[in-house]
């Protein structure tokens, strides 16, 4: 078959190529079936709609009529969106570190007609330069290779394969406690001599927002009082929320700095950093009560409910999109950045205030134009000032809006909108914004409703009507999470029960019974290896997030099966702790969730609210809201089962491990109480 196969995807990102020369295929049996009946070798490339490198090397290569005949004369052509196979993603990224090279996106593997690796890299120009060859030049040594050196191709073949089911296997510790707090605070400050006293972030540049490992640096802050800690955190959040990184006019973060001092971003805003930004945001500001936190988080949501829904199902209710493109008119950042002329010609009067707090003067800061970014006056100014600010934001916001906008890539994904659920519903309850509660709400139910298969499984990506894709264990990982932060800050027993639901297919469909859990189901379409890890990447890891839910899960309930559940979990991984604790974070919190959570009960309706709000005014990373009334009592395995309202008001019992505290019926009474429990308590609960 001779011809391009992309056009009956629902990709955005496969359907960009489904006019190239190159005659692509979809990721799936009838490609490798063909690359068999051929005996050509599978060329794989992997991306993403709103990857920079990747419409480079596209316009480069694959719209070039004589590279894509090389392509079409010597290899069956696959194209995979990264977003919707993540499974796939993962396997042949994990293979091209295996052959000691950085991964990324565009990746470019060289695979047998059985899907086996046996070389690859990632962008290639059409010809030779910044000391990678050229593309054409790479396919004809990959084809030439598979003709004429079998028995190389094959030894490649063989060490990738083993090392793969190498790389699966659980690590589990000595048996012990899974992972005790001393451990988790010598890990803590392991970390925070990594982080950059000066501009904030994980090392040197480029820098991308590693959200779990400041939730791990944070929570070590609450639990310890240790200021290096809090000090990593906020000098993390204010350098972003004030850096390029962020969007001055219409808000969200983009993927990553390509500095240290997050000034220069890479221009694409990927929904999974935005959701885990919103949370971390909320998680500070409820001690801290920073200004310029409380803002960034309201510019956020203000950006995801106005930018990033996606169009609604036929119930009317609708999730959230992917991404939006870093290019624009075939140059990335184009659509963000101003001229000091423009800047003048719009703003008159209020011109020279603008400028001189964002960085905007004649030759620019960034490639003869100017990136807004207030990292000169990261503090707030005069009340006055910042509202002839924020008008002029408007004005250029809206005079932004006439230039050609970057694509959006408009797929939901189960698991990028479980993270955004979750943290726009803390942020919610912590800014008593009832409509960010109603619009999680939505997501939720969109999702829920939407996104499962009639076994009440979840599917990985919905778009115009089509569900597609199995769900990877992170789909319900995230979803089970925000079920169970909504049923917190809802009280509705439906929350809890579908996160039951979800957790349980988990344990059906993706625990390995050696420990752990891969990343595809065991019903899913068969792969050369099951991916498997633990390791946080840009999203938070699905082994470690299910240890949360499971942690949570027995916080709620009482049943020991979930505490026993995570504690396998944890486990699993524990004999890797210490030697690679970076990318383990998110499981290093479960940990100290399991091992120190606080149960926060509030029984009875009438005051309720107040007693809640006390709640949600701290900052409380370490802790598990349950709501009662009488009509749904605590499970008896509970440690306040029984206990109820007092005198007909709400009533608050605090519990770690089986020990709770006297009842609390006074909102204040209920705050001193929290933040006694933390040494760290930040300047609003100080």
């Amino acid at each position: 078959m001779t011809e391009n196969l992309l056009r009956d995807e629902t990709s955005p990102y496969l359907l960009q190529h489904r006019d190239n020369p190159v005659h692509w295929r979809p990721w799936g049996d009838a490609a490798f079936d063909e690359a068999k009946r051929s005996g050509k070798p599978v060329l794989l490339s992997v991306g993403y709609a709103a990857c920079h490198w990747c419409h480079v090397m596209a316009h480069e290569s694959f719209e070039d009529e004589g590279i894509a005949a090389v392509m079409n004369e010597r290899f069956v052509s696959i194209k995979v969106d990264r977003e919707e196979r993540p499974d796939v993603d993962a396997i042949y990224q994990q293979a091209l570190g295996l052959l000691g090279q950085q991964g990324g996106w565009p990746l470019t593997m060289f695979l047998t007609p059985d899907g086996e690796p046996y070389w690859g890299g990632t962008y290639f120009p059409p010809e030779s330069r910044w000391g990678r060859p050229g593309f054409p030049e790479v396919l004809r040594a990959m084809a030439e290779a598979w003709s004429s050196d079998p028995d190389k191709v094959q030894a490649n073949v063989k060490a990738i394969r083993d090392a793969l089911g190498k790389a699966a296997e659980a690590k589990a510790g000595d048996g012990s406690l899974p992972l005790p707090l001393p451990l988790i605070d010598r890990i803590a400050r392991r970390l925070v001599r990594e982080t950059d006293p000066f501009h904030g972030g994980i090392g040197e540049a480029p820098k991308f927002p590693s959200v779990p490992v400041f939730l791990l640096l944070w929570r070590a802050w609450k639990r310890t009082g240790l200021e290096p800690f809090r000090r990593a955190v906020l000098t993390t959040l204010v350098q972003m929320s004030q850096g390029g990184i962020w969007d001055h006019l219409g808000g969200g973060f983009a993927r990553y700095s390509v500095d240290e001092r997050w000034l220069v971003p890479h221009f694409e805003k990927m929904l999974y950093d935005n959701g885990q930004m919103l949370e971390l945001l909320t998680t500070v500001w409820q001690d801290e009560g920073d200004p310029r936190l409380e803002a960034r988080i309201r510019e956020m949501v203000g950006w995801l409910l106005r930018e990033m829904r996606a169009a609604p199902a036929a119930d009317g209710r609708a999730g959230f999109a992917a991404s939006i493109d870093a290019d624009s008119e075939g140059e990335e950042g184009r659509f963000y950045v101003w001229t000091e002329a423009e800047v003048d010609a719009l703003l008159a009067s209020d011109s020279p205030l603008f400028k001189a707090t964002y960085d905007v003067a004649p030759g620019g800061n960034w490639e003869g134009h100017a990136i807004l970014n207030r990292l000169g006056s990261l503090d707030r100014l005069a009340d006055a000032d910042e509202e002839r600010l924020a008008a002029a934001r408007a004005t250029l916001l809206q005079a932004r809006a006439s230039r050609p906008a970057p694509a959006r890539d408009d797929k939901v994904l189960a698991d990028w909108n479980g993270l955004t659920i979750a943290g726009m519903a803390r942020a919610a309850a912590a800014l008593a914004e009832p409509a960010w509660l109603d619009a999680a709400r939505d997501a939720f139910d969109f999702v829920a409703a939407n996104m499962a298969g009639p076994d009440g499984r979840l599917r990985h990506s919905w778009r115009e009507g089509r569900l597609r894709h199995p769900a990877s264990l992170d789909d319900h990982a995230q979803m089970a999470r925000a079920a169970l932060v909504l049923f917190e800050v809802v009280g509705d027993t439906r929350y809890l029960e579908q996160a039951r639901a979800w957790a349980d297919a988990a344990e059906r469909h993706y625990a390995d019974p050696a420990g752990g859990y891969f990343m595809s189901a065991a019903d899913a379409d068969a792969l050369i290896v099951r991916p498997k890890s633990a390791a946080d990447n840009a999203t938070p890891s699905g082994t470690g997030t299910m240890a949360e839910v499971q942690a949570r899960l027995w916080l709620i309930t009482g049943e020991a099966l979930w505490a026993e559940r995570a504690g396998r979990t944890i486990a699993s991984v524990s004999g890797e702790i210490e030697r690679n604790f970076y990318p383990l974070a998110t499981l290093v919190n479960a940990a100290e969730l399991l091992e120190s959570g606080l149960q926060i009960v509030i029984a009875g309706t009438a005051d309720a609210d107040a007693m809640l709000r006390a709640v949600w005014s701290l900052s409380l990373p370490n802790a598990v809201v349950t709501r009662v009334d009488g009509d749904a009592p605590l499970p008896a395995a509970h440690p306040a089962a029984g206990k109820g309202p007092i005198d007909g008001r709400a009533t608050a019992y605090v519990c770690q491990g089986p020990v709770c505290s006297l009842p609390l019926t006074d909102p204040e009474r209920l705050r001193a109480d929290l933040a006694g429990r933390y040494r760290g308590r930040g300047t609003a609960a100080a």
